[in-house]
């Protein structure tokens, strides 16, 4: 419920506090700049997650010119700028007035990842409500509303991101740093067409404790999430009971591990070649569907081309595997 309005608009809260009503819980749960922060450990969250919450946004771009060169290349502010430029072209940057539109590969991958997974489920499965884990600056979101045609909730832990997500929600409107090389980057702004806004949402929430009823949403999408968390069999079991019986869920992932992100030990595939599958990441991740809640796969694609921009002359290539899944109904 909410217990706190310190700033609204209309009907959106901008700011203010969530409670948790369950006697065994009581917890309080602050909404920041429109996104409430609904984790288990808020107060760590926080902490951890302070510059995030408290950067400025309204810096004119000369100044955070002088503060890149001051901070100098690694820093938090750099990094931070680095991957939201990272992800905004991807997700946006096909309207951008500026960008060359017969730029080979252009931006859009994660749309065109979605809407194939989405094309693999078939339209059966396209009842929701839906939940994007890991939805970064939004464009996923807005893509599985429109194609549900229903509520979504977009759900991510960068809360830079999502604030850049949140104002396409209340302005139509994308600003970010485009890195042109080195520390060298570029203010874009310009406006993107949204259907629907008041279908979607984004709150910030842990992917393997997803705050929600078991069996509540009717489509789930994880676009290139499942190597980036600690645990991946634990984001596999929250797909599993989050499901309605008989829903689909996306799954898409480059098996791009890191030991910063994964301790080996939690890898699928990649950590021997005497495994019994010479290392391979795909039979361990079917043979994990398999194991995980009555999840079976529907249709895969073990290729499907995925392409992350760094700067004006490097773009990272990515296969991703692309995995429609399918919850089998209580008769099945």
């Amino acid at each position: 419920m909410i217990a706190t309005i310190e700033q609204r608009t209309g009907d959106d809260v901008v700011s203010g506090v969530l409670r948790c009503t369950r006697d065994t819980c009581r917890q309080d749960f602050p909404i920041i700049d429109g996104i409430p922060i609904v984790v288990p450990d808020v107060a760590q969250y926080l902490a951890d997650n302070l510059w995030h919450i408290t950067a400025r946004t309204d810096l004119p771009e000369m100044l955070e010119i002088i503060l890149g060169e001051a901070t100098g290349p690694g820093s938090a502010f750099d990094v931070a700028r680095y991957h939201l430029g990272t992800y905004a072209f991807d997700h946006w940057g096909e309207f951008d007035p500026l960008e060359d539109r017969a730029q080979t590969p252009g931006p859009g991958s994660v749309a065109r990842c979605l809407n194939a997974g989405i094309d693999l489920l078939g339209d059966g499965a396209l009842t929701g409500p839906g939940l994007d884990i890991g939805c970064s600056v939004g464009r996923s979101t807005f893509e599985l509303a429109a194609r549900s045609r229903g509520l979504v909730l977009g759900i991510d832990l960068n809360f830079s991101m999502l604030r850049l997500a949140r104002r396409v929600l209340t302005d139509r409107l994308v600003t970010y740093p485009r890195r042109r090389i080195g520390i060298v980057y570029d203010r874009r702004t310009f406006e993107v067409p949204v259907e629907h806004p008041e279908w979607v949402d984004f709150w910030v929430c842990d992917a393997m404790a997803p705050p929600f009823p078991p069996r509540h949403f009717g489509l789930i999408s994880a676009l290139n999430v499942l190597d980036c968390l600690p645990d991946p069999a634990a984001l596999l079991a929250a797909i599993g009971a989050g499901l309605q019986p008989g829903g689909g869920a996306v799954l898409a992932t480059p098996y791009d591990w890191s030991a910063a992100a994964t301790q080996p030990r939690s890898w699928i595939g990649g950590q021997s070649p005497r495994d019994g599958s010479g290392g391979a990441a795909e039979p361990g991740l079917r043979a994990l569907l398999a194991r995980t809640n009555g999840l079976r796969i529907a249709r895969e694609d073990t290729d499907f081309p995925w392409h992350v921009r760094l700067h004006d002359r490097s773009t990272m290539a990515y296969s991703t595997h692309l995995i429609a899944i399918r919850s089998e109904s209580p008769e099945g």
